[in-house]
This record gives C-alpha cells, structure tokens and sequence, in this order.
C-alpha cells in the first residue's frame, strides 16, 4: 500500500469503527501500515467533529451517533426519504435547464438519481461530492462553486465563489435545510455555508426545499433564505390543512411524498 492520504485513512478508521464499534490503534497500525502516532492524531481531529471517541488505546463510536454535522452520518439518516424527495425533485426538471445544488446530502441523493437519467443539464455546485458524483455524465455541464473546503464536510462556503453567480442564469435551486419554519424560513448551523446559500438563493429563479420531516417546524442558528424567497417545498411531513392553508398564503406550493 502507498503512502496513504489523511481522508483515506479516516475512511478506514470510519468503516472499522462501524464494523466493529471500537478499534485498537495497535491492531490498524500493523494491518494498514501507518505509524500509531498518525493514527493518534487522526483520532484526536476525528473525536473533535465529534466522529468517535478516544479511548485507552484506541476509539469507540460515539454515543451520540446522531451527530447531526458529520456527514456521513447525515448522509446515512433518513435515505429512503431522501431518495423519495429526490425523485420527486427531478419530475420539476426539463431539459436544458440551469439548476443549482447545494453541499446537503439531501441533494447529493439528487445528484445520484440524475446521474442515472438522461438529460441534459447545467449543474452548479457548492457540494464537492456532489460534482463528482455527476462529472461522468455525458450530458451534464458541472460547474462547481469557488469557496474554502469545510472540514470535516464536503461542502464550500464562504464567498469566494459568489461572483460566478452572478454570470449565469439559474432556473431551479434545489436546497435542503436543517430547519423550517414561518418566521425563520430556511436555517442551518453553518454560519459561513450560509452565507455562500445565500447568495445562491439570491441568484436563483426558483427555490425548492428538500426537507424530510425532521426539518419541518424546526429552528437552526442561521437563516438562509427568508419564507418569500422559497417556492417549492418537498416534504414527507404529513401536513395538516391549516399548515396547507398557510404555506398557500405564502405562495409556496407542497408536494407531499409518501414513503412507504
């Protein structure tokens, strides 16, 4: 095995721990090759995005698995509703539009399912994984957002890549939340990633937000997109009449999916 890459590393270190629910840093460093120093301190970084847990010699999956910033662990919640959220998403598409992405998993699940279907489009980008997962298409222009790589995520922000916005034109953005609600509209907990969502909202024609039903009547630290600017929401969250009434009066329209 060649010199092996932090990101691989953590990969590694992340697929054992959900294998095995502790590992021993001993044990990995003899079976991938890496000093048990490196290993030491990817552990340190990864208990402090709060992937794991450092124990004697070793590390153990936390137990507060639903770390609700860490990727992976976002990406793997909810899937079957995301993945229904997306198939909605793609029945608003036509061909030869311009459409924006954020870095949410909820939209990675998105990208997945276009990457399957044949349509040309412009895709802008601010999720690296995103990008990638739709670089191969024959038929999608991948345009991928400017910005400082997060840690620990995959995601752009800040507002490096901002003025690219202002060249193109964006028919649909789709976006999905940490939460929902009247008076905040769209929030997340990134405050430097909303900043950049943002000004995608601002650059784009029409807003749709992704949100399974853990997001929905759901306040986050910082808002991105006030209830006037977003237009579509996607949701499984059952919804009452009055709530119905209510986003109407937003001029908001709801699709509601069923998961079955």
């Amino acid at each position: 095995m060649g010199k092996m890459f932090a990101p691989e590393r953590r990969k590694i270190i992340m697929e054992k721990l959900n294998e095995q629910q502790r590992i021993i840093i001993k044990d990995l460093s003899k079976e991938i090759k890496v000093s048990e120093a490196t290993l030491r301190t990817d552990l340190t970084k990864m208990e402090e995005e709060g992937l794991l847990k450092r124990t004697h010699g070793g590390a153990i999956l936390p137990d507060d698995i639903d770390n609700e910033t860490s990727f992976s662990t976002r990406e793997q919640k909810n899937r079957d509703e995301k993945s229904a959220l997306a198939k909605k998403a793609a029945e608003l598409l036509s061909p030869g539009q311009c459409i924006m992405l954020d870095a949410s998993s909820t939209a990675l699940e998105l990208a997945r399912y276009l990457s399957d279907m044949q349509i040309r489009l412009t895709v802008v980008t601010s999720g690296i994984n995103t990008a990638l997962e739709l670089h191969d298409h024959p038929d999608i222009t991948v345009i991928l957002l400017g910005g400082i790589v997060k840690k620990g995520s995959y995601s752009l922000e800040g507002s490096l890549g901002i003025n690219i916005l202002s060249q193109i034109n964006i028919d649909l953005m789709f976006t999905s939340a940490n939460g929902f609600s009247f008076e905040s509209g769209l929030t997340d907990f990134s405050v430097y990633e909303v900043e950049l969502k943002k000004a995608m909202v601002n650059a784009a024609n029409r807003v749709v937000a992704l949100l399974d039903h853990t997001k929905i009547n759901k306040n986050s630290i910082a808002s991105f997109a006030s209830i006037d600017q977003i237009d579509t929401i996607i949701t499984d969250y059952a919804m009452q009449d009055s709530s119905l009434k209510k986003f109407k009066e937003h001029n908001i329209d709801v699709e509601v999916v069923a998961i079955y």
